[in-house]
């Protein structure tokens, strides 16, 4: 099943006015934004249905007063709830089975945003009278500095991808050379433009412009951006065109397939990574995830003394806030060549 299929089934087993609400407010984003938000929301409900209105048969007999009732007591015992809880899902045979689901204070946050998202919508719309989550505060997360690849490091996995003949053995070496190419073509493109993940994937052939040296990515919130590319990172992808032309792909249009002529996926794109990490004596859990590539592209720019609102800019980030918080700690090296040639007073002044 596809995630949008999945994602239409979930939402026709939730109330009307979630719907309306996931589409509206949420228009434009990916169908996986959308979907982990309908996730949390059924998490919500499931919870009233269990702990406060247990008379309540389906989920989809919800009604926006039913929100309305809802206490500050209420939400903090879901606060609660929400670290340690039981689902039941379904094995394959449709057996059902139960699994309990932990959340971080990272994931407990997320789930009370979506829900405080889903009360701002329905008071701002006069559908409550209400909105009781303002009373809710978070959980407190203490902000752990992820480091991006050193230049070491960094070279250490490139090695390993443009010459994994040197690492690899039977059948490894052969699904390694059967995506060489490809890979070397993400990867470069990706140390070599900071774009996210998703936005990698779901590049079209037709997003390439080589006769400006650029392609066209879309963001989050589908927003469209012209990346420019540096001229390795344009090598690559030309050499990688040569190969991909030559693959009956099942989607034509995606410019990187897996070998059965599918859409790559993130999670392979991720699972790739991991292994050339691994291989390349990289095993900080931090530094094997795409987004570690992104960020050692932000940092190099910083400690470039790249101006932070024109990293924001080719980061993608509609505020510049985020990119000061996740990243101005790595132009040190900027700041220590300032501080260095700093001079209170002019040396042509004796005292």
């Amino acid at each position: 099943m596809s995630q949008l299929s999945y994602l239409k089934e979930r939402l026709s087993n939730l109330p009307d006015f979630v719907f309306t609400f996931i589409q509206s407010y949420y228009d434009g984003e990916s169908v996986n934004t959308q979907l982990a938000y309908s996730i949390d929301i059924t998490t919500y409900l499931v919870f009233l249905q269990k702990y406060r209105y247990p008379d309540m048969e389906k989920l989809e007999d919800f009604t926006p007063g039913h929100l309305d009732g809802v206490t500050v007591d209420d939400l903090i015992n879901f606060k609660a709830y929400l670290r340690e809880y039981e689902i039941v899902t379904q094995t394959i045979s449709g057996e059902p089975m139960r699994r309990t689901v932990r959340n971080s204070n990272y994931g407990i946050n997320r789930k009370l945003s979506a829900i405080r998202s889903l009360y701002s919508y329905l008071y701002k719309t006069d559908k409550i009278e209400k909105n009781v989550t303002e009373k809710v505060t978070f959980a407190n997360i203490s902000q752990k500095i992820k480091k991006p690849l050193t230049a070491q490091e960094t070279v250490r996995i490139l090695d390993v991808i443009f010459n994994g003949e040197r690492y690899y053995a039977g059948r490894d070496l052969a699904e390694y050379l059967n995506r060489k190419q490809r890979d070397i073509a993400i990867f470069i493109a990706y140390l070599g433009t900071g774009v996210r993940v998703s936005e990698l994937v779901n590049l079209n052939i037709y997003d390439l412009c080589f006769d400006t040296s650029s392609f066209i990515v879309t963001r989050k919130g589908g927003e469209q951006q012209e990346i420019f590319m540096p001229v390795q990172v344009e090598q690559e992808l030309l050499a990688y065109l040569e190969q991909r032309k030559k693959i009956n792909a099942a989607d034509k249009n995606a410019l990187f397939v897996s070998r059965t002529g599918k859409r790559l996926t993130i999670g392979a794109v991720e699972r790739n990574l991991k292994r050339y990490c691994y291989t390349a004596g990289v095993m900080h859990k931090d530094k094997t995830r795409p987004h570690a590539l992104r960020r050692t592209f932000a940092c190099r720019l910083l400690e470039d003394g790249v101006d932070i609102k024109m990293v924001a800019d080719l980061m993608g980030h509609r505020n510049i806030e985020v990119t000061h918080k996740y990243y101005a700690q790595y132009a040190s090296k900027a700041r220590k060549e300032i501080m260095r040639n700093f001079e209170i007073l002019s040396t042509d002044i004796t005292i």
